[in-house]
């Protein structure tokens, strides 16, 4: 009869079975996690920019060159102006202004 700790599968020292033997977690000594400068949204930050769905230029930043909108996260827009964006980016795609998608080949 083996008497483990409740949950655990193996060893203390047992680092996953992966083989890396704990190399790499140089995150963990310098406190965690480090995902830089947080990105602020550029419609919020200047004021008198303005979400426009003639503006191409300004709306190319915000698809993929596949024609994705991109994430809110990616792009650091707050709620209110990523909802301005992919609204335009939609008035524009319907108004072909940008392509709802580029095909590769």
């Amino acid at each position: 009869m083996s008497f483990q700790k409740e949950g655990g599968r193996g060893r203390d020292d047992d680092k996953g079975g992966r083989g890396d033997k704990g190399e790499g977690m140089e995150d963990d000594k310098r406190g965690g996690r480090s995902f830089g400068r947080r990105k602020v949204c550029r419609y919020c930050a200047d004021k008198n920019a303005h979400v426009d769905y003639k503006d191409q230029s300004a709306l190319k930043y915000f698809v993929t060159e596949r024609g994705k909108i991109i994430p809110r996260r990616i792009s650091g827009n707050c709620a209110k102006h990523q909802r301005e964006v992919a609204k335009a980016i939609k008035r524009s795609r319907g108004l072909a202004l940008i392509p709802y998608l580029v095909l590769a080949g």
